[in-house]
């Protein structure tokens, strides 16, 4: 038996007196990937994405852990909500226009103490203030660098669209503003490197292609390295008791460590390992949360038909995106339907060995985002569920 037929076998008998569909997370799983993610920060603290994550009892379970510290949240009305529930250090990872929530903020002295908001733009500065209501609890602020390299002058961009600070000039400058606005202290400067924590460089069968962003990457990290040093002594020139340097991802922890500048890494992909993090040369994790679809037709030989199963994932639609058949080993989609809303036919001869009822077991492309679609987590250890617990949707909250 292979190590995933083993795997199937677990997970099957852990599930059996439930019917699917049905999403686990496999606590082994789970807790060796947080210890292979504290081992490559090596000494420096992780801040836990929650949106990769989206369960307050897994948010506990891996905080518990020694390594582990704060969260890093992915809207404002889900950083309330957190620090409501009892969490004390949570940094919000891009800049809100919730106004509502600015106001919570600084009528609550707990929650402005717990909470860090993200700004890369006095305007943004203007719009807490004028949602405050009369609030005037001092709001913490964090400042964005962008990460992006750029290469031929600039007419070429590699990285995500986010901040507009780039230069320690730029960054120096709105602390000067942030420092000199009454309500407001700078406590941070978060600079998230995408282009390298979170795109694989080993794709499968495409060699040329991965020895490219290979090439990319090693580009990428020297000259992040030396740039956010830089604004790192710009900006503390300014705000001389800055708490943190956040830097990093999944991809990218034991680079982004490695900078005197950093003072945290944030992960949360590396909790449960979605397929998107298969194609990497600098870790390897164990696949720890997977949902199941009951076999429900047999169409013909070689071809089964499972409920549901159409969850594609956010960014630029593609084959990488699709959740993708797990367990048995062996199925494939059908090239004319795909995953589908209702239905998804699956094929290969392991699809001869399925049975009406039987569950196919699937991997979503990104972490936190299978947890939308079900309300309930399953968590197994060993071949036995242990217990269940609720996705922010069983919670009753859906905050993108």
């Amino acid at each position: 038996m292979t190590p995933r037929a083993a795997d199937r076998a677990r997970f099957d008998r852990a599930t059996a007196h439930l019917d699917a569909p049905v999403a686990i997370v496999d606590l082994d799983a789970f807790d060796a990937n947080a210890a292979d993610l504290v081992r490559r920060a090596a000494g420096k603290p992780i801040r836990v994405a929650s949106k990769s994550v989206r369960c307050r009892a897994l948010l506990e379970r891996v905080l518990a852990r020694e390594g582990f510290a704060g969260l890093m949240s992915f809207t404002l009305a889900e950083s309330v909500w957190l620090a409501r529930s009892g969490f004390e250090d949570v940094l919000l990872a891009y800049p809100s226009a919730d106004r509502a929530g600015f106001a919570e903020l600084a009528h609550d002295p707990k929650l402005a103490a717990a909470v860090t908001v993200m700004v890369d733009d006095p305007a943004q500065l203007r719009l807490i203030d004028e949602a405050r209501d009369g609030g005037t609890e001092e709001i913490r602020v964090c400042l964005e660098l962008d990460t992006s390299l750029r290469m031929l002058g600039g007419r070429v961009r590699v990285g995500a669209l986010r901040s507009p600070l780039r230069t320690p000039a730029q960054l120096a400058d709105l602390a000067r503003v942030v420092a000199r606005r009454p309500g407001f202290r700078l406590v941070g400067i978060m600079a998230y490197e995408g282009h390298v924590a979170g795109v694989g460089d080993a794709v499968a069968g495409r060699p040329v292609r991965s020895r490219a962003i290979r090439l990319m990457q090693s580009a990428a990290r020297r000259e992040l390295a030396a740039r956010r040093a830089e604004v790192v002594r710009a900006v503390r020139a300014v705000a001389p008791d800055l708490e943190f340097v956040n830097g990093g991802g999944t991809g990218s922890v034991q680079h982004t460590a490695a900078e005197d500048a950093v003072t945290e890494i944030a992960a949360g992909s590396g909790l449960y390992v979605p397929r998107l993090f298969d194609n990497y040369t600098s870790f390897s994790g164990r696949p720890a949360a997977l949902f199941a679809q009951p076999v429900v037709r047999r169409p013909g030989v070689g071809v089964v038909t499972v409920l549901g199963g159409g969850y594609p994932a956010s960014g630029a639609a593609g084959p990488d995106r699709l959740p993708v058949p797990y367990l048995p080993e062996g199925l494939r989609y059908d090239g004319q339907e795909g995953p589908g809303e209702v239905q998804t036919p699956l094929l290969g001869a392991a699809a001869d060995d399925l049975l009406i009822g039987d569950k196919v077991w699937f991997r979503h492309a990104k972490a936190g985002e299978l947890c939308e679609r079900f309300e309930v987590l399953h968590l197994v250890s060993g071949d036995a569920v242990t217990e269940t617990v609720p996705t922010y949707r069983g919670e009753g909250y859906t905050f993108l």
